[in-house]
């Protein structure tokens, strides 16, 4: 099994392309469903949960083109128009939650969806209540069989004004999916507003979707009777960019992120500025260095965007162990993200769970340590750590990086890192 590798203390400056965002790119490739033209997307990252959504796609009979990358960016076609098979089936459901995505889309274009319960995760249970209700709300019937949700609706979905009992990314992106081949008009109200969904929504729009108040808690979707080809490049990875940022306010060095957005990490972007590390927006990204020579703490919550994304949780907690002073995290959406605290604690970090709350009490540095990846930001927040760190780090269970993470250690050596993938 792979491990990282890695030698902390050492200048990291350099240029680093962010690659498009898994986030985003996993309900872009169910959207091929609602549709027998081809569509195609670019800037796809490289990633296992890609590889995941591809061949569970595949299954279903969408038949994928993989372009080799053009200065390093991936394009791939994906024609639904043999649709054979409506079960996404546990083997692969089980490996990723973000498989749900085809329900909805099945169920609006073919009336008939066959799909596994994802279950909980590592970071905590995340059922899939409301894009049920959203679904049954819109005229579908649905059971659970043996573990899996069975979704009819023969006579096509209905529009309706559908309400979500809590913000949710993923039945705000199965409704939306839905509700664009819906006879008549769906309003989402409470909708997430994450910009993975307006990437989803302008790709939809593209195909021939007719959808207002992208960006909003509130999205109106016109039902149209069928939609066409397209092709949409996937928004730059705002976490992966959030990742770096947090780097770069932990050693020596200064980053320029290549295609990296401001207005989707802002509130990263303003937190970071507390902290004492610097973002300025330039033509090619961003820059980002460590500005102040002690950083400073700070509390945070995490909340559904606009506000402090949960998956930067791990990452801004390790760069608080390096602060002067005491901060705290409060974790609101996952009830068990604190996984990584243990490991962090081993690289020297000062930090107290109490349910949802951590403290981080600062200290001088982190020293090399054997730790294990538990989830996919976790496992960044280790790696972040350990380029910070005096002395040899060798991180375990690299493969949950390797679901979200493109070439890490490939990007962060050509920036003079010390990181080398062994076995």
């Amino acid at each position: 099994m792979d491990k990282l590798r890695i030698i902390g203390g050492k200048p990291i400056s350099g240029r680093i392309r962010i690659g498009g965002a898994k986030n985003a790119a996993l309900p872009l490739m169910a959207a091929c469903l609602l549709s027998d033209k081809p569509i195609t997307l670019t800037n796809v990252p490289y990633l296992r949960d890609i590889t995941t959504m591809a061949n569970l796609l595949s299954q279903h009979g969408v038949h994928l083109t993989l372009r080799e990358p053009k200065n390093d960016v991936r394009e791939v076609s994906l024609d639904a128009s043999q649709i054979t098979n409506f079960t996404a089936p546990y083997d692969i459901v089980r490996t990723m939650r973000a498989s749900v995505l085809v329900l909805g889309p099945l169920v609006a274009r073919f009336g008939t969806a066959r799909v596994s319960l994802p279950g909980g995760c590592a970071i905590g249970t995340r059922p899939i209540d409301q894009h049920l209700k959203a679904l049954e709300a819109m005229g579908a019937k649905i059971e659970l069989d043996e573990g899996y949700v069975e979704a009819r609706a023969p006579r096509g979905l209905q529009g309706a004004d559908i309400t979500f009992d809590m913000v949710s990314v993923g039945a705000t992106e199965n409704t939306l999916m839905a509700a664009c081949l819906a006879d008549g008009t769906t309003i989402l109200r409470n909708a997430a507003r994450e910009p993975e969904i307006g990437d989803l929504a302008k790709l939809l729009i593209a195909m021939g979707a007719k959808i207002e108040g992208i960006d909003t808690d509130t999205l109106t979707i016109h039902g149209v009777d069928r939609l066409e080809s397209a092709t949409h490049r996937v928004l730059p990875d705002r976490i992966e960019t959030g990742s770096y940022l947090c780097l770069a306010g932990m050693v020596e060095g200064e980053l320029e992120l290549l295609e990296a957005q401001a207005h989707t990490s802002k509130a990263l972007i303003d937190a970071l500025a507390h902290i004492g590390v610097t973002v300025t927006e330039k033509p090619y990204g961003l820059h980002v260095k460590r500005t102040a020579e002690t950083l400073n703490p700070i509390d945070l919550v995490t909340e559904p965007f606009p506000g402090f994304p949960t998956d930067m949780q791990a990452q801004i907690m390790t760069l608080l162990a390096l602060a002067k002073g005491q901060s705290h995290l409060t974790e609101t959406i996952f009830e068990n993200r604190y996984m990584h605290v243990p490991e962090l604690v081993r690289l020297g970090a000062n930090i107290h769970v109490d349910g949802r709350l951590a403290t981080i009490r600062g200290v001088e540095g982190f020293r090399g340590a054997e730790v294990m990846a538990t989830d996919l930001r976790a496992s960044v927040s280790l790696a972040i750590a350990a380029l910070a760190a005096n002395g040899e780090t060798v991180l375990h269970r690299v493969y949950h990086l390797d679901r979200g993470y493109e070439r890490l250690e490939e990007k962060l050596a050509a920036c003079g890192a010390d990181i080398k993938r062994v076995r």
